[in-house]
């Protein structure tokens, strides 16, 4: 009769009860891979945003939850200006398109009569504020206009190369908000689908966002100036015209995404008073649904503003999100880290 080993029957029992341990780990990760949020988000701090965004796509997302969402209808939408990256001192793009103007004055020696162009070419940031949107909205059209969607989007990617942050000294696609990105990659890992919906002009964006957010150029909504096919000695062209198509602002918001994706997104993010049509649509459709604004509270690592900002001017919004229940993120309290090159 054979003798059994004590000793090594435990060992056997051991190495058996830590291979069925780790399986069904592995089980319980595979089947709930939203049980783990602090991995998951790793930038946020515990609060109720966090296990509030957690909550959602653990409801949508789980097969068998009653409130599931099936993946094509998981649409989430996302401002960009203030939500996704800083916007101050002022909106990048409007810093992109006065540099634009200093760099194409040449071309235009009636700028230095005119204004706004006058105020730009002559640093007078007095001026340049009394043109108001009006104003800023025709120095947009002028160096967003009058030249190919490829040279104009050779521009951007020049400007990119070379434009500073006046307060960081960094590349503007540095000044990125690291807990946004990985919120991205959480809610397209539980097979969302995600968008920019902004105020910005789309071809501004379209060429970094890939590399800054993973959201392809063609997952990008934004305002747009005309433009109109050409042939050029036999070669087709699409260029740009110096006046504005589309404002995706505001009202403009909702019309954008039936238009550009054709569902209404379950979720949606925003930072501003222009964001709060898009709110209010996301959250008016059936079953659970998820509406939240940044509340730039930071003064230290970002900046605190918000109903009397001249940039992403947070008021109407913050009201209606308090009343309804809707997430404010306060940067200060949820945030680990603001930007990526940051400790946290």
């Amino acid at each position: 009769m054979r003798r059994i080993d004590p000793l090594q029957s435990l060992r056997r029992l051991t190495a058996w009860t830590w291979l069925l341990a780790l399986g069904l780990l592995a089980g319980c990760a595979a089947t709930e891979p939203q049980s783990r949020p602090q991995a998951a988000l790793p930038s946020w701090n515990d609060g109720p945003s966090r296990s509030a965004i957690v909550e959602f796509v653990q409801a949508v997302a789980t097969p068998g939850s009653p409130d599931f969402v099936a993946p094509e209808e998981r649409i989430a939408v996302f401002d960009n200006d203030g939500t996704l990256w800083s916007e101050q001192p002022m909106y990048f793009e409007l810093q992109f398109s006065l540099d634009r103007v200093q760099a194409l004055a040449p071309s235009h020696p009636e700028w230095r009569s005119r204004q706004p162009f006058k105020a730009v070419l002559e640093g007078d940031r007095a001026a340049l504020a009394k043109s108001g949107q009006r104003g800023m909205l025709e120095i947009v059209a002028a160096t967003h206009g009058g030249m190919t969607t490829a040279d104009f989007t050779q521009s951007v990617q020049d400007w990119l190369k070379t434009a500073r942050h006046p307060r960081t000294g960094l590349p503007y696609t540095s000044m990125t908000y690291a807990p946004m990105r990985e919120l991205l990659d959480y809610l397209r890992a539980h097979d969302f689908k995600t968008y920019i919906v902004s105020g910005g002009e789309v071809e501004f964006m379209r060429p970094w966002t890939q590399a800054a957010y993973g959201i392809p150029p063609e997952q990008v909504i934004g305002s747009s100036v005309t433009t109109v096919y050409q042939l050029d000695q036999g070669q087709p062209r699409l260029m740009r015209q110096a006046k504005l198509a589309f404002n995706d602002d505001g009202p403009g918001k909702p019309v954008a995404i039936q238009h550009g994706i054709g569902r209404r997104p379950i979720l949606a993010f925003g930072n501003s008073d222009g964001d709060l049509q898009m709110l209010q649509w996301t959250m008016a459709g059936p079953g659970k649904r998820f509406a939240g604004l940044v509340h730039h509270t930071d003064a230290k690592r970002e900046w605190a503003y918000d109903r009397q900002s001249s940039f992403g001017r947070l008021d109407k919004a913050l009201d209606e999100a308090r009343a309804r229940g809707w997430t404010v993120v306060d940067m200060q309290q949820e945030w680990k880290q603001v930007y990526g090159f940051e400790k946290p």
